[in-house]
């Protein structure tokens, strides 16, 4: 232990005065060596393979680097799991097609098209966030919790449990929310039908679940030596031993290995679309020691490196040095050219093969926090190293440590690997950058075996998501790899977030976006409703009238954004009427109505106004009674009968999800707007209705509104000149006299 300290002090003397690696984040780090893939850390039973540019599928292997489009199949009985971080999990059962569409350093997207799939999230990092599509809907967790899905061939179940809460975008409908302990169905792809209820109970394959996660110590002693961001760390205590060194700190020996094993012997080099070379060991604990640290041979034995602990680890396809002999013939056994590789040594800097211009070829010790070794020389970490200065590495002396193969097999199935002698070691020139070694579509599959493929159904499935997903193949075609899909699949559905005052989730009402049936008017006539979907491809609000979903079948949960419940709504405050008595106007209305007279400039009659209500000018989304509707008269020039006005109900502007229009009290007619009490001594009588069109005769207990044109407003309201403008539509009828 008090080593260790003094390891880690010495460390941070080398940072603060030059020697050694300077501080550096892990998103910095990560933006220039790439995201961290996820593993494929344990398959049950029959488990497939495939990449995009593979020509079949293939049996799985276990510490395969998943990349962008890679896709892995359970069949019958079978179970796969996959870590995506130390206590991060997403597990698929019997019959399921699991697929990773993006990766980023923050971002996961999975595609499951069928079957059962768990998320075991003991731990998410801030600001990561992971995605699961499915046929029916889109899910989003940004937060810890355990998280089951569930698809069959017309719905999706989504559930969440252990503190766990998603955001859930459907096909169709709005944005909604699901929390602990609750379950959310979606059924249909077109009419969507959401419904969310209490979480069920767990099954077995739920207790499996919980089983496997239990396994996994919540202090391992691996967690002292290692950097808490590297998975794998549980498998080095059961697989091996801790051993302090003077020189090096604590090292990890595994156990059960050959004498005359090395590191990087046990496995294969398989292309990354990404990373392009990427090793894959065959030992179960092959995951954290071949990705991360450094390799040492102290007293006649292996033992892995992972220095001093960091804060941001950084994640790389393999930490070798590789060989060649270009130029000078160097041959193995056949006389075929070959290409060799040796385990870096504490502190040496990894030559990149993989990544943007400007980080391939150029000496790199991200992730490492001890002190930087060049030809055996602890250097200052201000010293500008070049790379073609970098001509020797520590482990090139042990005995079978430099590994090769031929060049024309190398990556390509199981290639045989040869152990060079100190003879051939000596003529060996670095490799500095790109290896120069075509990929094929075998270099693309961790293993030969065929795999079983999934059911074409599962393949050709759609899903729906929210961001497109990334395109493997750009980088594989400019290595000379055609795709080479068993299926084609279909597009994915994107779909946006659309969060809006109506009730989330909740399924189209009848007769949205037709005609809907004739409403008696206050009058006895019927009038003629046209509702029409809102801007951006929203969906319209509910009829009016019609009945509301429930909370529990729409879904909707406490986190939802939108207008509050209608008994917390604050009350407006009652309307200033004229001397006439006015029927006080029900308490859910709140629009703003503005009333204009025909284009001939005579006041129209109360049968012929073009009345428009607005939204209040307010960012925020309106509540469902203060939609913007527009009343027009027929097209026949006539001024129609009062009870067949023909009204458009709109939705919100565009940005803002619709709202459902409020429930009119059809016995009574809305108010009047407030004008002021000085001009209501000079309103003229209202003009009388065209004789073709007589009036209805007045209600005395409904009493009509007074013309809206005896109404001068204090302030000129949207879609209406100002006062004082030439162009404005009328003065009123009292100012023309």
């Amino acid at each position: 232990m008090m080593r260790r300290i003094l390891l880690t002090v010495t460390a941070c003397v080398f940072a603060l005065g030059g020697i050694g690696p300077k501080p550096c984040t892990g998103k910095a780090q990560n933006a220039r060596s790439g995201p961290t893939p996820p593993r494929l850390r344990f398959v049950d039973g029959a488990v497939s393979f495939w990449r995009p540019g593979a020509e079949e599928w293939t049996q799985a292997q276990v510490n395969t680097a998943i990349a962008a489009g890679d896709s892995l199949y359970a069949g019958d009985g079978a179970n796969v799991e996959i870590q995506i971080g130390p206590r991060e999990f997403v597990r698929a059962g019997s019959n399921t097609q699991i697929d990773l569409s993006t990766l980023d350093s923050d971002y996961m997207q999975f595609q499951i098209t069928g079957g059962h799939a768990a998320l075991d999230l003991k731990t998410l990092p801030r600001g990561q966030s992971i995605e699961v599509d499915s046929p029916n809907a889109a899910f989003t967790i940004d937060r810890s919790g355990y998280y089951r899905v569930d698809i069959d061939e017309n719905r999706t179940a989504f559930s969440a449990a252990r503190g766990g809460t998603a955001t859930v975008m459907p096909v169709a409908g709005e944005t909604t929310d699901v929390s602990d302990n609750q379950q959310i169905i979606i059924e249909g792809t077109e009419a969507v039908q959401v419904s969310v209820n209490a979480a069920p109970a767990p099954d077995e394959w739920d207790r499996w679940n919980h089983d496997r996660s239990a396994q996994l110590g919540e202090a391992p002693r691996s967690a002292q030596y290692v950097p808490a961001e590297i998975a794998g760390a549980d498998d080095l205590d059961r697989y091996g031993d801790w051993r302090e060194q003077p020189r090096y700190g604590h090292i990890w020996v595994p156990r059960d290995v050959r004498s005359d094993w090395a590191p990087y012997s046990t496995g294969r080099w398989v292309y990354d679309p990404y990373y392009q070379w990427t090793w894959v060991d065959e030992a179960p604990w092959g995951w954290a020691p071949y990705h991360y640290g450094r390799w040492v041979y102290v007293d006649g034995f292996w033992g892995w490196a992972p220095g001093p602990v960091v804060v941001a680890p950084v994640y790389s396809p393999a930490l070798v040095a590789f060989f060649g002999a270009p130029g000078i013939g160097v041959s193995v056994g056949v006389g075929l050219p070959f290409v060799s590789w040796v385990a870096l040594g504490f502190g040496e800097p990894i030559i990149p093969w993989w990544g943007h211009r400007g980080f391939v070829g150029r000496p790199y010790w991200g992730g490492w926090g001890g002190p930087r070794v060049v030809n055996n020389v602890v250097i200052n970490n201000t010293t500008i190293v070049n790379v073609t200065n970098v001509n020797r590495f520590q482990n090139v002396e042990i005995r079978n440590a430099v590994i090769g193969a031929d060049r024309n097999q190398f990556g390509r199935g199981r290639a045989e690997h040869v152990r060079l002698d100190a003879a051939l070691v000596q003529r060996l020139k670095p490799m500095r950058g790109d290896l120069k070694v075509q990929p094929v579509a075998a270099s693309l599959v961790p293993r030969e075996a065929h795999g079983q493929r999934p059911p074409d159904r599962l393949q050709r499935r759609q899903v729906v998501t929210t961001r497109a997903p990334q395109d493997p193949m750009s980088r594989l075609r400019a290595k000379g790899i055609e795709a080479k899909a068993p299926v084609m699949r279909p597009e994915p559905r994107v779909v946006r977030a659309q969060r809006g005052s109506g009730v989330s989730g909740a399924r189209p009402q009848a007769g949205v976006g037709a005609t809907a049936p004739e409403a008696t008017g206050p009058q006895g006539g019927k009038r003629e409703r046209m509702e029409r979907a809102g801007p951006s491809g929203q969906q319209p609000p509910p009829v009016s009238g019609a009945q509301r979903p429930s909370r529990v079948e729409t879904g909707r949960s406490e986190r939802s954004s939108g207008p509050p419940a209608r008994a917390e709504r604050p009350k407006p405050a009652a309307p200033v009427t004229s001397e006439r008595a006015m029927p006080p106007r029900p308490p859910r209305e709140k629009r703003e109505r503005v009333e204009r007279t025909s284009p001939s400039g005579q006041a129209p009659p109360r049968d012929k106004r073009e009345r428009v209500e607005r939204t209040s000018p307010s960012g925020q989304a309106p509540p469902r009674d203060k939609r913007e509707r527009v009343e027009r008269t027929s097209p026949s020039g006539q001024a129609p009968p009062r009870g067949k006005r023909e009204r458009l109900e709109r939705t919100s502007p565009p940005g803002q999800a619709p709202a459902p229009p409020a429930v009119r009290e059809r016995s009574r007619p809305a108010p009047a707007r407030e004008v002021p009490p000085s001009s209501r001594a000079e309103r003229p009588a209202p003009p009388e209705a065209p004789p073709q069109q007589p009036a209805a005769p007045q209600q005395p207990s409904h009493p009509q509104a007074p013309p809206r044109e005896r109404a001068a407003p204090q302030q000129p309201s949207r879609g209406r000149p100002a006062q004082g403008d030439p162009k404005k539509a009328h003065e009123a009828p009292g100012q023309e006299r």
